[in-house]
């Protein structure tokens, strides 16, 4: 399985170098991630066809937002598997709002912090280096990766998704499927794989 991990590699971001051992423990088959830097990212379509899945890793602001972007709307609507942490789970939500909602004004307030929708906001408290527990909804892929209804993970962000737009963002066919203790969103999924 080939794997793209699209994003802006650094050696010096610990989730970076995590990813390829993450990579090596998720499958008794051989996965293999091949970093895909977002200014790199033209058609995302030519540029991803030939990847199994679609990884958009931390780190941001990303070189590229467009690229990102067009990666995520690439792996929604072609039914690819896709994995979106830290950063690149905020701008899935960013990519399904603008596409599949029609929030074409909804944006990332660290990449454009005059937006008018700031769906991504500076949360009140930073989370980083911190580490928290999270609930896992029973039934989810999440749970079911992890085997546990509760989870400890850390932490390394200062944004996260905006209280403001939880429940309109969650009333289709995104399904919210981890929370923190606080009852923010930390994980969700599709129960169908929306394309325009």
């Amino acid at each position: 399985m080939k794997v793209a991990l699209v994003g802006d590699y650094s050696a010096t971001v610990i989730a970076h170098q995590a990813i390829p051992l993450a990579l090596k423990l998720a499958s008794e088959e051989t996965v293999t991630g091949t970093w895909v830097g977002t200014a790199s990212i033209r058609n995302a379509a030519q540029d991803l066809e030939a990847f199994d899945a679609v990884w958009c890793v931390p780190a941001s602001p990303y070189e590229n937002t467009k690229g990102a972007l067009d990666a995520i709307r690439f792996a929604r609507e072609s039914g690819r598997p896709f994995l979106g942490t830290c950063d690149g789970f905020q701008h899935a939500v960013i990519e399904y709002a603008r596409n599949v909602l029609g929030w074409q004004d909804a944006d990332h307030a660290e990449d454009n912090p005059a937006t008018a929708m700031p769906l991504i906001a500076p949360l009140a408290c930073s989370l980083v280096e911190k580490t928290d527990a999270i609930r896992l909804v029973e039934g989810s892929r999440l749970r079911a990766a992890y085997g546990e209804p509760t989870v400890v993970e850390g932490y390394h962000c200062s944004y996260g998704l905006n209280p403001q737009f939880q429940m309109r963002l969650f009333e289709g066919a995104l399904v919210a499927t981890a929370f923190d203790i606080e009852g923010e969103v930390r994980g969700w999924n599709c129960k169908a794989i929306p394309s325009l």
